[in-house]
């Protein structure tokens, strides 16, 4: 989904006060400013993938890679490094943000280094990883997930976000799955 030499395929998202978006060193930057986005221009599945990516926080200290997805008829972001630097989870599961609900974690991470991320998402469940680490595992078929309130929603169908830092993204592909309940 991503040469590593040019925004092919991706759109930058005109959030308000947003920094620049660039490529630069095999990367997607996404430059300092109120929020940064870019969003996938093609079609995307609703249901039964799986996505990787690889991101680091090059600069600031607050959420340097959110993924904004679709669930069915939905869509969901998953935050990483949120709320001053830490928070990891779903926005939002049951009308509760990440720093809110049950899928809210603590995570340290370093500026400068990438970090390997994988989401799954099936009819039933939404799973997320850091690395080889589970982080994240929500059953669809008990909760209801959505966007929150501000402007993420310009990240559909599906986008990459920071706020006030400069988030790096590489390495993103995705492939279908076989739609079931458990991990992937």
């Amino acid at each position: 989904m991503f040469d590593g030499k040019s925004l092919a395929g991706w759109k930058e998202v005109s959030f308000p006060r947003h920094g620049r978006v660039e490529v630069r060193d095999g990367a997607i930057v996404l430059g300092k400013g109120a929020m940064t986005g870019i969003s996938w221009g093609g079609s995307f599945p609703k249901s039964d993938y799986e996505i990787r990516f690889e991101a680091a926080r090059l600069e600031g200290k607050d959420f340097f890679a959110a993924i904004t997805f679709p669930v069915k008829d939905s869509y969901c972001t998953w935050v990483c490094g949120g709320w001053d630097g830490t928070v990891v989870g779903l926005s939002n599961v049951d009308g509760y943000d990440a720093s809110e609900n049950e899928t809210s974690t603590n995570r340290d991470f370093e500026t400068g280094r990438w970090y390997e991320f994988r989401l799954a998402v099936t009819a039933k469940r939404i799973q997320a990883w850091i690395g080889t680490s589970l982080v994240t595992d929500v059953d669809l078929t008990v909760s209801v997930v959505s966007l929150r309130f501000d402007d993420i929603d310009l990240c559909k169908p599906l986008g990459f976000a920071s706020y006030a830092t400069v988030g790096g993204i590489r390495m993103i592909e995705y492939r279908t799955i076989t739609g079931g309940g458990g991990a992937v």
